[in-house]
Protein backbone atom coordinates (compact mmCIF):
# COMPACT_ATOMS: atom_id res chain seq x y z
CA UNK A 1 0.00 0.00 0.00
CA UNK A 2 2.14 2.78 -1.31
CA UNK A 3 -0.43 5.75 0.15
CA UNK A 4 -1.16 6.70 4.18
CA UNK A 5 -4.06 5.28 5.09
CA UNK A 6 -7.17 7.63 5.58
CA UNK A 7 -7.20 7.04 9.49
CA UNK A 8 -3.26 8.33 9.23
CA UNK A 9 -4.18 11.52 7.72
CA UNK A 10 -5.14 15.13 9.26
CA UNK A 11 -9.15 15.30 8.43
CA UNK A 12 -9.53 19.23 7.19
CA UNK A 13 -12.92 19.90 7.15
CA UNK A 14 -14.79 23.19 5.13
CA UNK A 15 -17.87 24.58 6.72
CA UNK A 16 -20.29 27.48 6.08
CA UNK A 17 -23.22 28.67 4.73
CA UNK A 18 -24.47 28.12 0.85
CA UNK A 19 -22.81 30.51 -0.96
CA UNK A 20 -20.25 31.63 0.82
CA UNK A 21 -17.90 30.00 -1.66
CA UNK A 22 -16.59 26.62 0.42
CA UNK A 23 -16.49 24.26 -2.72
CA UNK A 24 -14.09 27.41 -4.65
CA UNK A 25 -12.11 27.72 -1.20
CA UNK A 26 -11.54 23.83 -1.09
CA UNK A 27 -10.65 23.91 -5.32
CA UNK A 28 -8.56 26.55 -4.54
CA UNK A 29 -6.33 25.23 -1.28
CA UNK A 30 -6.49 21.89 -2.89
CA UNK A 31 -5.26 23.33 -6.79
CA UNK A 32 -7.39 20.72 -8.17
CA UNK A 33 -11.38 21.35 -9.67
CA UNK A 34 -12.28 18.95 -6.23
CA UNK A 35 -15.55 20.53 -6.04
CA UNK A 36 -18.34 21.44 -8.29
CA UNK A 37 -18.62 25.20 -8.01
CA UNK A 38 -21.49 26.98 -9.12
CA UNK A 39 -23.56 30.76 -7.49
CA UNK A 40 -26.59 28.58 -7.26
CA UNK A 41 -26.94 27.71 -3.79
CA UNK A 42 -26.68 23.91 -2.85
CA UNK A 43 -24.36 22.88 -5.53
CA UNK A 44 -22.41 20.77 -2.69
CA UNK A 45 -25.45 17.99 -1.49
CA UNK A 46 -23.32 15.67 0.52
CA UNK A 47 -19.95 15.98 2.13
CA UNK A 48 -16.83 15.41 -0.70
CA UNK A 49 -13.36 14.31 0.61
CA UNK A 50 -10.00 13.97 -1.59
CA UNK A 51 -6.92 12.71 0.37
CA UNK A 52 -4.22 14.38 -0.48
CA UNK A 53 -0.49 15.89 0.71
CA UNK A 54 -0.97 18.96 1.27
CA UNK A 55 2.32 21.69 1.93
CA UNK A 56 3.25 22.07 4.74
CA UNK A 57 1.39 19.71 6.26
CA UNK A 58 1.64 16.36 4.68
CA UNK A 59 -0.89 13.78 3.87
CA UNK A 60 -3.97 15.59 4.34
CA UNK A 61 -8.12 14.09 3.90
CA UNK A 62 -9.74 17.34 2.47
CA UNK A 63 -13.44 17.53 3.03
CA UNK A 64 -16.07 19.66 1.54
CA UNK A 65 -19.15 20.04 3.57
CA UNK A 66 -22.76 21.30 2.62
CA UNK A 67 -24.43 24.62 2.89
CA UNK A 68 -24.85 24.73 7.06
CA UNK A 69 -28.45 27.00 6.20
CA UNK A 70 -29.38 24.43 4.14
CA UNK A 71 -33.33 23.87 4.00
CA UNK A 72 -36.18 21.59 3.75
CA UNK A 73 -36.31 18.35 4.54
CA UNK A 74 -33.26 17.39 2.45
CA UNK A 75 -31.00 20.49 3.15
CA UNK A 76 -31.98 18.83 7.39
CA UNK A 77 -30.07 15.96 5.96
CA UNK A 78 -27.25 17.59 4.29
CA UNK A 79 -26.80 19.63 7.84
CA UNK A 80 -26.58 16.76 9.42
CA UNK A 81 -24.07 14.93 7.09
CA UNK A 82 -22.21 18.18 8.04
CA UNK A 83 -22.45 17.81 11.68
CA UNK A 84 -21.10 14.19 11.33
CA UNK A 85 -18.27 14.75 9.12
CA UNK A 86 -17.19 17.10 12.58
CA UNK A 87 -16.57 14.05 14.26
CA UNK A 88 -13.46 13.37 12.35
CA UNK A 89 -12.38 16.65 11.91
CA UNK A 90 -8.71 17.75 12.74
CA UNK A 91 -9.07 21.12 12.03
CA UNK A 92 -12.05 23.34 10.93
CA UNK A 93 -11.90 25.82 8.19
CA UNK A 94 -15.46 27.93 8.56
CA UNK A 95 -15.65 29.98 5.43
CA UNK A 96 -17.56 33.14 6.19
CA UNK A 97 -18.86 35.68 3.10
CA UNK A 98 -16.42 38.82 3.37
CA UNK A 99 -19.27 40.77 1.61
CA UNK A 100 -21.69 40.37 4.49
CA UNK A 101 -19.64 41.88 7.00
CA UNK A 102 -20.41 39.87 10.23
CA UNK A 103 -21.31 36.47 11.11
CA UNK A 104 -24.25 34.72 9.62
CA UNK A 105 -26.52 32.76 12.71
CA UNK A 106 -25.32 29.80 10.81
CA UNK A 107 -21.85 30.87 11.33
CA UNK A 108 -22.10 31.39 15.47
CA UNK A 109 -23.64 28.02 14.74
CA UNK A 110 -20.97 26.08 13.61
CA UNK A 111 -18.67 27.78 15.99
CA UNK A 112 -20.38 27.01 19.42
CA UNK A 113 -20.26 23.37 17.78
CA UNK A 114 -16.75 23.56 16.90
CA UNK A 115 -16.00 24.73 20.71
CA UNK A 116 -18.22 22.13 22.35
CA UNK A 117 -16.33 19.38 20.05
CA UNK A 118 -12.99 20.84 20.72
CA UNK A 119 -12.23 21.01 17.27
CA UNK A 120 -9.03 23.64 16.47
CA UNK A 121 -10.81 25.80 13.96
CA UNK A 122 -9.74 28.91 11.26
CA UNK A 123 -12.22 31.25 9.79
CA UNK A 124 -11.78 32.55 6.14
CA UNK A 125 -13.55 35.35 5.11
CA UNK A 126 -13.94 34.30 1.50
CA UNK A 127 -14.23 37.08 -1.42
CA UNK A 128 -12.29 39.73 0.03
CA UNK A 129 -11.29 40.97 -3.70
CA UNK A 130 -14.76 42.55 -3.44
CA UNK A 131 -14.24 43.97 -0.36
CA UNK A 132 -12.98 47.43 0.14
CA UNK A 133 -13.48 47.78 3.75
CA UNK A 134 -11.80 44.41 5.53
CA UNK A 135 -11.96 45.76 9.16
CA UNK A 136 -13.10 42.38 11.08
CA UNK A 137 -16.11 41.66 12.62
CA UNK A 138 -16.88 42.08 16.88
CA UNK A 139 -15.07 39.11 18.56
CA UNK A 140 -17.42 36.29 19.38
CA UNK A 141 -17.36 37.30 22.79
CA UNK A 142 -19.03 40.36 21.92
CA UNK A 143 -22.62 39.22 23.65
CA UNK A 144 -24.42 40.51 20.55
CA UNK A 145 -22.34 37.42 18.79
CA UNK A 146 -22.57 34.69 21.21
CA UNK A 147 -24.85 31.56 20.78
CA UNK A 148 -27.63 31.70 23.23
CA UNK A 149 -26.94 28.53 24.30
CA UNK A 150 -23.77 28.96 26.55
CA UNK A 151 -23.43 25.84 27.87
CA UNK A 152 -21.98 25.01 24.72
CA UNK A 153 -18.94 27.53 25.07
CA UNK A 154 -16.33 26.72 27.52
CA UNK A 155 -14.60 28.83 29.67
CA UNK A 156 -13.25 31.62 28.10
CA UNK A 157 -12.21 30.26 24.70
CA UNK A 158 -10.10 31.93 22.28
CA UNK A 159 -12.10 33.04 19.61
CA UNK A 160 -11.13 31.41 16.10
CA UNK A 161 -7.97 33.31 14.20
CA UNK A 162 -9.46 35.02 11.17
CA UNK A 163 -7.65 35.84 7.75
CA UNK A 164 -9.37 37.75 4.68
CA UNK A 165 -9.23 35.25 1.50
CA UNK A 166 -10.54 35.21 -2.19
CA UNK A 167 -10.30 31.54 -4.14
CA UNK A 168 -11.06 33.74 -6.95
CA UNK A 169 -7.91 35.69 -6.79
CA UNK A 170 -5.65 33.67 -5.11
CA UNK A 171 -5.29 36.23 -2.09
CA UNK A 172 -3.63 34.69 1.10
CA UNK A 173 -4.29 31.15 0.30
CA UNK A 174 -0.17 30.34 0.86
CA UNK A 175 -1.47 31.70 3.99
CA UNK A 176 -4.60 30.50 4.78
CA UNK A 177 -2.37 26.81 4.30
CA UNK A 178 0.03 27.58 6.75
CA UNK A 179 -1.86 28.45 9.16
CA UNK A 180 -4.14 25.09 9.01
CA UNK A 181 -0.94 23.49 9.25
CA UNK A 182 -0.28 25.42 12.53
CA UNK A 183 -3.16 24.30 13.97
CA UNK A 184 -2.92 20.56 13.23
CA UNK A 185 0.08 20.17 14.37
CA UNK A 186 -0.05 17.54 17.39
CA UNK A 187 2.17 15.49 19.49
CA UNK A 188 3.30 12.37 18.24
CA UNK A 189 1.39 9.24 19.33
CA UNK A 190 2.64 7.81 22.42
CA UNK A 191 2.10 4.21 21.51
CA UNK A 192 2.92 2.43 19.18
CA UNK A 193 1.01 -0.87 17.30
CA UNK A 194 3.50 -3.35 18.73
CA UNK A 195 6.94 -1.82 18.78
CA UNK A 196 6.79 -0.63 22.30
CA UNK A 197 6.21 -4.05 23.27
CA UNK A 198 9.75 -5.73 21.67
CA UNK A 199 13.20 -5.18 22.17
CA UNK A 200 15.28 -4.80 19.19
CA UNK A 201 16.05 -7.68 17.79
CA UNK A 202 13.49 -9.82 18.67
CA UNK A 203 10.98 -11.65 16.37
CA UNK A 204 7.69 -11.83 16.27
CA UNK A 205 5.03 -14.26 14.44
CA UNK A 206 2.20 -12.92 12.65
CA UNK A 207 -0.30 -15.48 11.78
CA UNK A 208 -2.53 -14.55 8.66
CA UNK A 209 -4.96 -16.82 7.44
CA UNK A 210 -5.45 -16.51 3.32
CA UNK A 211 -9.09 -17.54 3.10
CA UNK A 212 -12.07 -16.74 0.87
CA UNK A 213 -12.76 -13.42 2.74
CA UNK A 214 -9.17 -11.98 2.56
CA UNK A 215 -8.19 -9.66 -0.32
CA UNK A 216 -6.78 -10.91 -3.14
CA UNK A 217 -2.95 -10.15 -3.89
CA UNK A 218 -3.00 -8.18 -0.32
CA UNK A 219 -2.62 -7.87 3.32
CA UNK A 220 -5.36 -5.77 4.92
CA UNK A 221 -4.62 -2.56 6.64
CA UNK A 222 -3.93 -3.56 10.08
CA UNK A 223 -1.94 -6.24 9.07
CA UNK A 224 0.38 -3.89 6.83
CA UNK A 225 0.80 -1.68 9.85
CA UNK A 226 1.70 -3.83 12.22
CA UNK A 227 4.92 -5.48 9.84
CA UNK A 228 5.61 -1.37 9.24
CA UNK A 229 5.44 -1.12 13.15
CA UNK A 230 7.83 -4.00 13.51
CA UNK A 231 10.35 -2.79 10.89
CA UNK A 232 10.38 0.83 12.66
CA UNK A 233 11.26 -0.98 16.16
CA UNK A 234 13.84 -3.04 14.81
CA UNK A 235 12.46 -6.22 15.33
CA UNK A 236 11.53 -9.29 12.67
CA UNK A 237 8.29 -9.80 11.37
CA UNK A 238 7.89 -13.87 10.68
CA UNK A 239 4.33 -14.68 8.50
CA UNK A 240 3.22 -17.89 8.31
CA UNK A 241 -0.86 -19.18 7.97
CA UNK A 242 -2.59 -20.68 10.90
CA UNK A 243 -1.83 -24.11 10.08
CA UNK A 244 1.83 -23.39 9.93
CA UNK A 245 1.82 -22.14 13.00
CA UNK A 246 2.90 -25.13 15.38
CA UNK A 247 5.45 -26.25 12.57
CA UNK A 248 7.25 -22.88 12.46
CA UNK A 249 7.39 -22.53 16.23
CA UNK A 250 9.52 -26.12 16.01
CA UNK A 251 11.86 -24.86 13.11
CA UNK A 252 12.36 -21.38 14.83
CA UNK A 253 15.10 -22.82 17.42
CA UNK A 254 13.98 -20.24 20.13
CA UNK A 255 10.72 -18.75 21.32
CA UNK A 256 9.42 -15.46 19.27
CA UNK A 257 8.89 -12.59 21.61
CA UNK A 258 5.08 -12.29 20.97
CA UNK A 259 2.39 -14.11 18.51
CA UNK A 260 -0.41 -11.91 17.21
CA UNK A 261 -3.05 -13.48 15.45
CA UNK A 262 -6.03 -12.85 13.33
CA UNK A 263 -8.76 -12.81 15.67
CA UNK A 264 -10.97 -15.29 13.76
CA UNK A 265 -8.80 -18.14 14.48
CA UNK A 266 -7.58 -17.10 17.32
CA UNK A 267 -8.44 -20.53 19.24
CA UNK A 268 -6.64 -22.60 16.69
CA UNK A 269 -3.59 -20.50 17.34
CA UNK A 270 -3.95 -21.23 20.84
CA UNK A 271 -3.94 -24.23 21.00
CA UNK A 272 -0.81 -24.27 18.56
CA UNK A 273 1.47 -22.10 20.44
CA UNK A 274 3.02 -23.05 23.98
CA UNK A 275 1.48 -21.20 27.23
CA UNK A 276 4.53 -19.69 27.96
CA UNK A 277 5.05 -17.70 24.36
CA UNK A 278 2.62 -14.39 24.99
CA UNK A 279 -0.15 -14.34 22.57
CA UNK A 280 -2.63 -11.47 21.32
CA UNK A 281 -4.51 -10.26 17.78
CA UNK A 282 -4.18 -7.73 15.61
CA UNK A 283 -7.58 -6.36 16.64
CA UNK A 284 -6.75 -6.30 20.89
CA UNK A 285 -3.65 -4.16 19.39
CA UNK A 286 -5.59 -2.08 17.56
CA UNK A 287 -8.39 -1.44 20.41
CA UNK A 288 -5.20 -0.21 22.45
CA UNK A 289 -3.90 1.70 19.97
CA UNK A 290 -7.31 3.86 19.26
CA UNK A 291 -7.11 4.38 22.94
CA UNK A 292 -9.91 1.94 23.93
CA UNK A 293 -8.70 -1.34 25.29
CA UNK A 294 -9.87 -0.50 28.70
CA UNK A 295 -13.63 0.27 28.06
CA UNK A 296 -13.44 -2.43 25.68
CA UNK A 297 -11.75 -4.94 28.27
CA UNK A 298 -14.61 -3.77 30.62
CA UNK A 299 -17.80 -3.75 28.00
CA UNK A 300 -17.12 -6.99 27.07
CA UNK A 301 -18.69 -8.68 29.94
CA UNK A 302 -22.05 -7.74 29.02
CA UNK A 303 -21.97 -10.45 26.23
CA UNK A 304 -23.09 -13.27 29.66
CA UNK A 305 -26.21 -10.80 29.77
CA UNK A 306 -27.34 -11.10 26.78
CA UNK A 307 -31.39 -12.10 26.48
CA UNK A 308 -33.35 -12.73 23.83
CA UNK A 309 -34.02 -9.98 21.79
CA UNK A 310 -31.30 -7.52 23.09
CA UNK A 311 -30.47 -5.62 20.44
CA UNK A 312 -26.76 -5.47 19.43
CA UNK A 313 -24.83 -2.28 17.43
CA UNK A 314 -22.63 -3.95 15.15
CA UNK A 315 -19.85 -1.28 13.73
CA UNK A 316 -17.76 -1.53 10.86
CA UNK A 317 -15.38 1.27 10.08
CA UNK A 318 -14.95 0.35 6.21
CA UNK A 319 -17.10 -0.41 3.69
CA UNK A 320 -15.93 -3.29 2.02
CA UNK A 321 -17.63 -6.06 -0.29
CA UNK A 322 -19.35 -8.24 2.32
CA UNK A 323 -17.96 -12.16 1.71
CA UNK A 324 -20.56 -15.14 2.12
CA UNK A 325 -19.14 -15.78 6.10
CA UNK A 326 -18.11 -12.61 6.76
CA UNK A 327 -16.53 -11.65 9.90
CA UNK A 328 -18.94 -8.93 11.37
CA UNK A 329 -22.43 -9.71 10.01
CA UNK A 330 -22.01 -13.68 9.90
CA UNK A 331 -19.66 -15.08 11.90
CA UNK A 332 -19.90 -12.92 15.31
CA UNK A 333 -23.87 -12.86 15.42
CA UNK A 334 -23.35 -16.97 14.98
CA UNK A 335 -20.74 -17.18 17.97
CA UNK A 336 -22.44 -14.68 20.05
CA UNK A 337 -25.63 -16.74 19.49
CA UNK A 338 -23.94 -20.31 20.27
CA UNK A 339 -22.39 -18.98 22.99
CA UNK A 340 -24.97 -16.75 25.02
CA UNK A 341 -27.87 -19.73 23.86
CA UNK A 342 -29.76 -16.25 23.12
CA UNK A 343 -31.38 -14.70 20.50
CA UNK A 344 -30.38 -11.12 20.25
CA UNK A 345 -31.19 -8.56 17.46
CA UNK A 346 -28.11 -7.65 15.36
CA UNK A 347 -28.43 -4.13 13.86
CA UNK A 348 -25.33 -3.05 11.51
CA UNK A 349 -23.70 0.03 10.65
CA UNK A 350 -20.56 0.54 8.15
CA UNK A 351 -18.58 3.45 7.44
CA UNK A 352 -18.93 6.93 8.85
CA UNK A 353 -22.57 5.91 9.76
CA UNK A 354 -23.35 5.60 13.49
CA UNK A 355 -26.33 6.21 15.11
CA UNK A 356 -26.42 9.19 17.06
CA UNK A 357 -29.21 7.57 19.72
CA UNK A 358 -27.72 4.21 20.97
CA UNK A 359 -30.18 3.67 24.47
CA UNK A 360 -31.82 0.88 22.14
CA UNK A 361 -28.66 -1.22 22.50
CA UNK A 362 -26.87 -3.41 24.82
CA UNK A 363 -23.60 -3.34 24.08
CA UNK A 364 -21.54 -2.31 20.95
CA UNK A 365 -19.19 -4.59 19.05
CA UNK A 366 -16.87 -2.58 16.52
CA UNK A 367 -14.52 -3.49 13.90
CA UNK A 368 -10.60 -3.04 14.88
CA UNK A 369 -10.92 0.84 13.36
CA UNK A 370 -7.92 1.03 11.05
CA UNK A 371 -10.13 3.02 8.90
CA UNK A 372 -11.23 5.66 11.86
CA UNK A 373 -9.29 7.99 13.12
CA UNK A 374 -8.56 9.00 16.42
CA UNK A 375 -10.90 11.91 16.84
CA UNK A 376 -13.82 9.75 15.36
CA UNK A 377 -13.58 6.79 17.60
CA UNK A 378 -13.23 9.33 20.71
CA UNK A 379 -16.74 10.37 19.38
CA UNK A 380 -18.06 7.16 19.30
CA UNK A 381 -16.71 5.85 22.71
CA UNK A 382 -18.00 9.21 23.98
CA UNK A 383 -21.51 8.64 22.81
CA UNK A 384 -21.65 5.17 24.26
CA UNK A 385 -20.30 6.33 27.52
CA UNK A 386 -22.39 9.47 27.51
CA UNK A 387 -25.35 6.97 26.93
CA UNK A 388 -24.43 4.08 29.48
CA UNK A 389 -23.76 1.51 26.88
CA UNK A 390 -20.97 -0.97 26.90
CA UNK A 391 -18.00 -0.38 23.95
CA UNK A 392 -15.85 -3.13 23.07
CA UNK A 393 -14.58 -4.40 19.69
CA UNK A 394 -14.27 -7.62 17.78
CA UNK A 395 -11.28 -9.29 18.84
CA UNK A 396 -12.04 -9.11 22.54
CA UNK A 397 -15.04 -10.42 22.32
CA UNK A 398 -14.01 -13.61 20.21
CA UNK A 399 -11.19 -14.23 23.07
CA UNK A 400 -13.73 -13.77 25.38
CA UNK A 401 -16.31 -16.13 23.88
CA UNK A 402 -13.78 -19.10 23.42
CA UNK A 403 -11.95 -18.22 26.69
CA UNK A 404 -8.78 -17.06 25.90
CA UNK A 405 -9.10 -13.21 26.69
CA UNK A 406 -6.94 -13.57 30.10
CA UNK A 407 -4.16 -15.34 28.06
CA UNK A 408 -4.44 -12.73 25.50
CA UNK A 409 -4.20 -9.48 27.76
CA UNK A 410 -0.77 -10.77 29.51
CA UNK A 411 1.52 -8.54 27.21
CA UNK A 412 -0.81 -5.91 29.25
CA UNK A 413 -0.61 -6.66 32.85
CA UNK A 414 -2.48 -3.43 33.95
CA UNK A 415 -5.56 -3.97 31.97
CA UNK A 416 -5.32 -8.01 32.70
CA UNK A 417 -5.80 -6.53 36.35
CA UNK A 418 -9.18 -5.84 35.51
CA UNK A 419 -10.43 -9.25 35.13
CA UNK A 420 -9.32 -10.21 38.63
CA UNK A 421 -12.25 -7.55 39.45
CA UNK A 422 -15.88 -9.24 40.63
Amino acid sequence: MNDTPLAGRVHIGFFGKRNAGKSSLVNAVTGQDLAVVSPVKGTTTDSVSKAMELLPLGPVLIIDTPGFDDTGTLGELRVRRAKQTLNKTDVAVLVADALEGALAEADRELIAIFRAKKVPCIIAWNKSDAVRNRTPPPPADDPALAPEDSALRPPAPAFPEELFVSAKTGENISLLKDRIAALAKTEEPKLQIVGDLIRPGDFVVLVIPIDKAAPKGRLILPQQQTIRDLLEADGTAVVVKEFELRETLEQLGKKPALVITDSQVFAKVSADAPLDIPLTSFSILFARLKGFLLPAVRGVRVIDTIEDEDQILVCEGCTHHRQCDDIGTVKLPRWIRQYTGKTPRFVFTSGGDFPEDLSAYKLILHCGACMLNEREMKYRRDCAADQGVPFTNYGITIAHIQGILRRSLQVFPHILAELEEP
